[in-house]
């Protein structure tokens, strides 16, 4: 099982953000488009595990207590950086709890023999990916400058940032990520409320 721990999105946001996309996608239309339906702020990628392993993770994240917070969704950008593009992502502006409720799923899924994250919580959207290879967001051998975003990044350039709302995160859930044709298939195997 491919599994990830992630927020959901209200239903407002996302249909504000599907109306961008619908606008802005003809501009990159060899990139690999997000569904909509599927769109979400990963706070960990778990990866492959056996089956049975989904409820030792279910467990362990049944302990974590945090507060809901609010989330602004504003602003775009590329990864890793303009100039290579590989993903076009969507910003979120939040305070401390964003960041803090993605180190607790973190530090709680380390003590099953889950590696750590090695870098910082970078919260955004993919919306898009832009060709072959990665989608994470930093560096790596073989990124150069990518044409699938290049008349994307002229287009969205001229217009003022993006702005789609303020939702707040009551829940998380564990997901369950199937890879298939036409993109992959999330299902939600797990919910736990935020105080």
């Amino acid at each position: 099982m491919r599994l990830f721990v992630a927020l959901d999105l209200g239903p407002a946001v996302r249909q504000r953000i599907q109306l961008f996309m619908d606008g802005v996608r003809e501009f990159a239309p060899d990139a690999r488009w997000v569904r909509p339906e599927s769109l979400h702020v990963t706070l960990k990628f778990i990866g492959e595990k056996p089956k049975e392993a989904a409820g030792q993770i279910r467990a362990a994240l049944e302990t974590i207590h945090a507060a809901s917070f609010a989330i602004t969704f504003q602003g775009y950008g590329f990864f890793p950086t303009s100039r290579s593009p590989r993903v076009f992502w969507l910003g979120m502006q939040s305070g401390p709890q964003l960041s803090s409720l993605a180190r607790l799923v973190d530090e709680t899924t380390f003590s099953l023999g889950i590696p750590r994250e090695d870098h910082a919580f970078s919260p955004h959207l993919t919306l898009a990916r832009g060709g072959g290879g990665s989608g994470a967001p930093r560096r790596q051998e073989g990124d150069r400058p990518n044409r699938n975003f290049q008349r994307l990044q002229e287009r969205v350039g001229v217009l003022p940032p993006p702005e789609f709302g303020t939702m707040t995160a009551h829940e998380f859930f564990l997901y369950q990520s199937e890879l298939g044709r036409g993109g992959s298939r999330y299902t939600k195997l797990a919910r736990f409320a935020l105080e």
